[in-house]
């Protein structure tokens, strides 16, 4: 399939203040992506931040709850266990897939290439790597004669009739611990662990990040 840009200029952008229920969010998002295939609401991108959470995808492993410390959701979404909190920013994605093609797969690619676009902007390297969902960046020598990459962005998505929800999640400045309640996308080797801007020495506010976010979705689905 061959995808197709579509202008943006009807597409719905909003930022939520303070920490939005996930659940709630859950539902909403599922309302607007049968709105949007009715026909009745706009294309829409949501960013929102979570209290937090640990939510399931349709791959997650019983196993890889570890310590079920924070509420646990059946997210409905692809993937495993993520973790959502304070200081990470969750972009949930509605947009109409059929209208650009019909290709889920470079849909997820192009979100990919949103997070590693959004953080060129703050001079951080993010990197796809094969077989290993999200987005990494290389920490330098791990001690053991390999590399320690540290994932700093994730991806779980839902298609209902052609329709998208869910999206991605980038960390800006979250406690890192959270994540040691669950093995983060099914994904536990000693090399590879999880980073955010604060952790590799960047402090960037969140509207700062959201603004950055924005324009490179423009230039990355517009």
């Amino acid at each position: 399939m061959t995808w197709k840009n579509k202008p943006l200029d009807g597409l719905e952008w909003t930022v939520r203040e303070g920490y939005s229920d996930y659940a709630a969010t859950l539902a909403e998002m599922s309302a607007r992506a049968d709105a949007i295939r009715a026909g009745t609401a706009p294309e829409a991108v949501w960013l929102v931040e979570h209290s937090p959470v640990y939510t399931a995808g349709t791959s997650a492993k019983p196993e890889d709850l570890r310590d079920p410390r924070f509420p646990v959701f059946e997210a409905g979404r692809g993937g495993q266990y993520t973790y959502h909190g304070p200081g990470q920013r969750v972009a949930y994605v509605m947009i109409d897939l059929k209208e650009r093609g019909g290709d889920v797969r470079e849909y997820v690619r192009r979100l990919e290439e949103w997070m590693i676009r959004t953080l060129a902007r703050f001079n951080v390297k993010g990197e796809r790597r094969e077989g290993r969902v999200g987005i990494w960046v290389d920490r330098g020598p791990d001690g053991r004669g390999g590399r320690r990459e540290d994932k700093i962005g994730a991806i779980g998505v839902r298609v209902k009739r052609w329709v998208t929800f869910h999206g991605l999640s980038l960390n800006v400045d979250c406690d890192l611990s959270h994540f040691a309640g669950i093995v983060p996308c099914g994904i536990s080797a000693p090399a590879y662990g999880v980073t955010s801007l604060a952790d590799l020495g960047l402090l960037v506010t969140m509207p700062e990040f959201d603004m950055m976010l924005r324009h490179e979705f423009e230039t990355t689905f517009g």
